[in-house]
């Protein structure tokens, strides 16, 4: 069915993927939103994005994908209204499970330094998705499109960047110290 829709683009065979995977999404959205309205509202944004955005990708399990950006889509939701959330870290919702908050809000002048540098001592595929992701609040997908990156090199470069933004840091402050 995702490949009759890539070649022949026909809505009424992407409402048939819409409808047989609006349960999981709905679900999904409903469980990190908490909200019946928000999470039809998202399920709402999220088929739209999809259906433009789905050309432009090479998807090999439709299920995962869907499942990706449809949780990082409520993740992004979350993050524009700043809510805070507590999520089961045995679901792999999360890369890393460390809270690591110089990144998004550096306490000192100190740390706003090292953040500075330390970004900049990143190999250039971190330090972008790093940007994307954290900076200008992105979603996998979003820097999948932007980059040409692969999704599961974006979460790596996300991954790696991050613990290595976290030593560099922590090293420099000590160093100050």
């Amino acid at each position: 069915m995702l490949e009759n829709f890539l070649q022949t683009g026909e809505t009424a065979v992407f409402g048939e993927l819409y409808r047989r995977y609006l349960p999981l999404v709905y679900g999904l959205c409903l469980k990190y939103l908490e909200n019946k309205e928000a999470a039809h509202d998202a399920v709402m944004d999220i088929f739209e994005n999809i259906m433009e955005k789905l050309p432009h990708y090479e998807v090999k399990n439709f299920h995962t994908w869907l499942y990706s950006v449809a949780k990082n889509h409520c993740l992004q939701v979350l993050r524009k209204e700043n809510r805070i959330i507590f999520v089961n870290i045995e679901e792999n919702v999360v890369e890393n499970p460390d809270d690591f908050t110089l990144i998004e809000k550096p306490q000192t002048e100190e740390e706003t330094e090292a953040l500075v540098f330390c970004i900049g001592t990143l190999a250039e595929e971190q330090q972008t998705s790093i940007r994307y992701f954290y900076m200008e609040e992105k979603s996998y997908a979003d820097i999948v499109e932007l980059t040409g990156y692969a999704l599961n090199k974006v979460k790596s470069y996300i991954q790696n960047g991050k613990r290595n933004l976290k030593s560099c840091i922590l090293n420099r402050i000590k160093k100050w110290n």
